[in-house]
């Protein structure tokens, strides 16, 4: 099979879909790969290395969507990249497409197959190619709002650990997932008062074994998620419900009654977000205020550190890249864990959240492969 990775056009996007030695692995099975000039910059990989590892240097990404067989990314494809799919080719990247009816609809034109890193599941029920990506953005989510929290920044002017006679912050982390349980692990390491809401018992009790006493636990409720956010000085946003948009759990009333300066993280934003207020931002402009509560919202948090962020994606996604070189659509048939990545085929909807969210019909994944 011809893969083929373009330079990723995202604002302040510098990861790459394939480093070096995942192109290795790929051309010593015989497959071609050719990658767009400069596309591994951002991580500090030259096209030297990439040629070392057997592909070919191409001068623009056109070439790459005209001549693969399957193109390997990892944002969501831009408006100008959508329109150069073609039938028959292969995208996998990640796509979050419940809230974003554009793409979708671009996507179904194009007649491409579109497999989502983001609903690649395992044999153990969780999501592989998603859980790296969750682990940085929950790290960076205390990164960031420690960072805003300073009044320099805008910010409240609490020190995240606070120092002897003065309380910490209090940090709220909605969702205890794999985002959750990052954040709280920086948060306690940086002496926080950390809370986790989660409306499931066992995820409560797992995180109380692993962290002990240090974090308090709750279960969510309206009143718990009202009672928290509205004492809290930093607001984790880490829910998620697999291909779908996420839940608004953060109302507008809840953002009013907040503390002027306090912060919300929503890495839930690729998803459309777990708070009303929020909206997609960008690493260029990562905030914006509404109520005096200041709102990062950054739809690729990882990109931040993309040296870390692309080695630990490609760790993840080299087995199913293999696959789908080997044996093309065939790979989706063979694996339900990767068919379950499937989320557009030939102009049909076949993941059923995204189907749901976008009122589109939903189409069985091995029926539409089938057709």
């Amino acid at each position: 099979m011809l893969i083929g990775v373009p330079k990723e056009i995202k604002v302040r996007e510098y990861r790459v879909g394939l480093v070096p030695a995942n192109v290795r692995e790929l051309t010593e099975r015989g497959h071609q790969v050719i990658v767009e000039t400069n596309a591994g910059a951002g991580i500090g990989t030259t096209d030297a290395q990439y040629e070392a590892a057997g592909a070919t240097i191409v001068k623009t990404a056109a070439e790459i969507f005209a001549k693969a067989d399957m193109v390997v990314k990892v944002k969501e494809p831009q408006a100008v990249e959508r329109k150069q799919l073609r039938p028959g080719q292969i995208l996998f990247t990640y796509l979050h497409l419940a809230p974003d009816p554009d793409q979708t609809n671009d996507l179904i034109a194009s007649g491409a197959t579109c497999v989502a890193y983001e609903t690649v599941t395992s044999a153990q029920g969780t999501l592989p190619l998603l859980a790296p990506m969750s682990e940085v953005a929950g790290r960076l989510s205390i990164q960031a709002g420690a960072y805003f929290l300073e009044k320099a920044h805008g910010g409240l002017g609490t020190l995240l650990g606070g120092v002897p006679g003065v309380d910490p912050a209090k940090v709220v982390v909605i969702g205890g997932g794999v985002v959750g349980t990052h954040a709280i692990h920086i948060a306690l390491g940086m002496a926080a008062e950390v809370w986790c809401i989660d409306r499931n018992v066992d995820v409560l009790r797992n995180l109380w074994k692993q962290f002990g006493r240090p974090l308090n636990t709750v279960f969510s409720t309206r009143d718990a998620i009202e009672q928290h956010c509205t004492t809290a000085d930093l607001v984790i946003g880490g829910v998620l419900l697999p291909g779908a948009a996420a839940p608004k759990l953060i109302t507008r009333d809840i953002v009013r009654r907040m503390k002027p300066g306090s912060v919300i993280v929503d890495v839930a934003i690729d998803q459309g977000g777990c708070c009303e207020t929020s909206r997609p931002t960008t690493h260029d402009e990562p905030t914006y205020v509404v109520d005096d509560v200041i709102h990062y919202c950054v739809a690729n948090m990882p990109g931040a550190v993309p040296r870390t962020s692309a080695y630990a994606l490609n760790n993840a996604t080299l087995p199913f890249v293999l696959a789908l070189a080997k044996d093309g659509v065939g790979a989706l048939k063979k694996d339900p864990h990767l068919l379950n990545g499937l989320n557009v085929h030939k102009g049909m909807v076949t993941n059923e959240p995204v189907a749901q969210a976008l009122n589109h019909t939903y189409v069985d994944p091995l029926k539409a492969l089938a057709s």
